[in-house]
């Protein structure tokens, strides 16, 4: 899926929270780094439609939020920053419930996500309470839930903070092979510098402005700078 954000700001009520923001996702992980404040859970708002758009465009395949919710809502996963699960429930009855908002059958819920599961380390862990997993178990739940119904689009808006290293890794490695070998759009939002990948496009938020954009391996040549941190402490620079 290609999405197209054009001219999008958004403000609450004097706070500016985004500027002119302009920027375009295609087949693979884009990486969108910004510290607290930068403007990214506002843009995953916006692209969610949790709030409305109010001068600006944003277009998924074309199509607008406005006039094509539904459709491009099935065809989206998303891992927000607070838990969504069910601290009740299984694990399977977490999974079961959401597919079955998405049409999917109870009893073939987990069988779209077989493989999935076990990178994730779940099969084991599917008939355990929410509560009684660690934060690592509960996000790779989350993760496997938004991709049950094989979404075109994933938006992770900081789905790491606070995971052990071990969490971490694996919720990278997934989801860089899965964008890879399936050609699902991604954007990850993070202010943890070793989660870019050389081979991941990345976009830099500082202060509601987009203020830079490209290739990260691209970017760092054109900075001339040897990795994520210092490329973004040059491009922090520049921006002020």
């Amino acid at each position: 899926m290609e999405v197209v954000v054009r001219e999008v700001s958004h403000h609450y009520g004097a706070n500016c929270a985004l500027n002119c923001v302009d920027l375009a996702l295609k087949p693979g992980v884009t990486m969108l780094l910004g510290s607290n404040g930068a403007g990214k859970s506002t843009l995953f708002s916006l692209l969610t439609g949790l709030q409305k758009l109010t001068r600006g465009s944003i277009a998924f395949n074309g199509s607008y939020l406005s006039t094509a919710r539904s459709k491009i809502m099935a065809t989206m996963g998303v891992v927000f920053q607070q838990s969504t699960l069910d601290m009740d429930l299984t694990v399977k009855q977490n999974l079961s419930y959401f597919a079955a908002l998405h049409g999917i059958a109870p009893h073939n819920a987990l069988s779209h996500i077989n493989g999935l599961l076990e990178q994730l380390d779940l099969t084991a862990k599917l008939n355990t309470k929410i509560r009684n997993l660690n934060g690592g178990h509960r996000r790779r739940v989350e993760l496997a839930r938004c991709l049950i119904h094989k979404p075109k689009l994933l938006l992770l808006d900081e789905p790491t903070v606070g995971l052990d290293i071990a969490s971490r890794q694996l919720i990278s490695e997934v989801v860089q092979t899965l964008a890879h070998s399936q050609g699902v759009t991604v954007l990850w939002a993070t202010h943890l510098f070793e989660e870019v990948k050389p081979q991941n496009a990345l976009i830099v938020l500082s202060k509601g402005h987009v203020v830079a954009q490209g290739q990260c391996s691209a970017l760092l040549k054109q900075y001339q700078q040897r990795d994520i941190e210092h490329l973004w402490q040059r491009v922090m620079q520049e921006a002020r």
